[in-house]
């Protein structure tokens, strides 16, 4: 059947996204990484382009993609079990490596119960879908990731608001007003927002949660994606809830970012994942990661939770420190905080673009946020802080950006 008239409209979308300057382009293809040398950390090579670039836009904080150990787990289980599953999880698609990843995140995260699945943002829309009922008020906060604002879009709850960014006070008061609305609050938000490395505190969060837990018959339920924070940040790689002392009902993580592997996964109580493996849709009918992806995001954990991981992880912490450091010294603008995401507030659209086009033809991948991606006067740099930099990276980095 032709389509012609189809590819007509579409194309006319392609094309208001160019002009507006909202548009992605083409994607930039990896050809190789060289190693670390000369007391650089790696670079990496681009199709199409010259050169080598220092990578400042990776969510590996800790490196462990190329972990001589995490690459070996990986090797030997596909060896073992093959380079696919072959079916989802409840049919025969469960491998040993994935019961023993699931042990291991719920040990690392000191719950009864984990439960992984094939990306973070499968797992929030499951968890959440899943949750979620008719009689369910849900409160969000206005910086939340796509993911959580297209899950709440899918649920159909009775009721739904989003308070001010971290502003505790107005989360309290939608729970005064959410008695008549619902039997079941689930309050969701980031632990580390992904635009700013700011953080939710989950302590307060917590508190606030509990004053009115009374008030509804199926509780007041707190769930955090912390996808960005766990092996990020905190002085063992609990992430936010270990830098904001609180404590989620349900924590949703993430496999591939700090931990270098993929998937996705949550963890709580027994009862709660297992609701979930009957329950949810991106679950039940999708297949899992590879039984390899498994053993190298459980070699990835038991790194983390060891004196090399708490290493890893003061050295990303000095590194983060002294990149923002350098950056207000220099007279930018930053957003400062404990998490290796640092923003370069820019605040004009033109200026961002152009300082991403001067660091790339300087060798250093960034990745520029405009409008509408963050609210006009928002307009960033967002800098991604990773353990294998070195001093001498960073120093790079603030000598080209004064050069701009």
């Amino acid at each position: 059947m032709p389509s012609q008239r189809l590819d007509n409209a579409l194309a006319a979308e392609l094309a208001e996204l160019r002009e507006s300057g909202t548009d992605k382009g083409a994607e930039s293809v990896v050809i190789d990484i060289v190693a670390p040398r000369a007391g650089l950390g790696p670079r990496y090579r681009l199709a199409g382009s010259e050169g080598e670039f220092l990578r400042m836009n990776s969510n590996s904080y800790l490196g462990l993609s190329s972990h001589p150990a995490v690459v070996a787990a990986e090797e030997a289980a596909t060896r073992r079990f093959g380079a696919g599953p072959g079916a989802v999880r409840f049919i025969s698609g469960t491998y040993q490596p994935h019961v023993d990843l699931e042990r291991r995140l719920a040990a690392f995260h000191g719950r009864e119960s984990a439960i992984i699945y094939s990306s973070a943002y499968a797992a929030v829309i499951s968890t959440l879908t899943s949750l979620i009922t008719r009689d369910t008020v849900v409160l969000s906060d206005e910086l939340n990731h796509s993911c959580i604002i297209n899950a709440i879009r899918m649920s159909r709850p009775a009721a739904r608001a989003v308070y001010p960014h971290l502003d505790m006070a107005a989360l309290d008061a939608e729970l005064v007003g959410a008695v008549e609305l619902g039997n079941r609050v689930v309050i969701v938000t980031d632990g580390v927002f992904s635009m700013r490395g700011d953080f939710a505190d989950l302590a307060v969060m917590g508190e606030v949660a509990a004053t009115h837990d009374q008030s509804f018959a199926e509780n007041v339920v707190v769930v955090v994606d912390d996808s960005h924070g766990v092996g990020a940040y905190g002085a063992t790689g609990r992430g936010t809830e270990e830098v904001a002392s609180g404590r989620a009902d349900v924590l949703i993580g993430t496999l591939g970012k700090a931990l270098g592997v993929n998937g996705g996964y949550v963890t709580g109580s027994v009862t709660v994942t297992t609701f979930l493996r009957e329950k949810g849709p991106m679950y039940i009918y999708s297949n899992p990661i590879t039984a390899g992806e498994a053993a190298a995001a459980e070699m990835s954990v038991s790194i983390l939770d060891s004196a090399e991981g708490h290493e890893l992880l003061a050295h990303l912490g000095m590194l983060t420190s002294k990149f923002e450091s350098g950056l207000v010294d220099a007279g930018f603008e930053t957003i400062p905080g404990p998490h290796p995401i640092v923003p370069l507030m820019v605040r004009d659209t033109e200026k961002t673009a152009a300082l991403v086009t001067h660091l790339y033809e300087n060798g250093v991948l960034a990745t520029g946020l405009n409008y509408p991606v963050v609210p006009r006067g928002d307009e960033e740099i967002r800098f991604q802080v990773n353990a294998d930099h070195t001093v001498a990276d960073v120093d790079y980095l603030l000598q080209t950006l004064r050069d701009f």
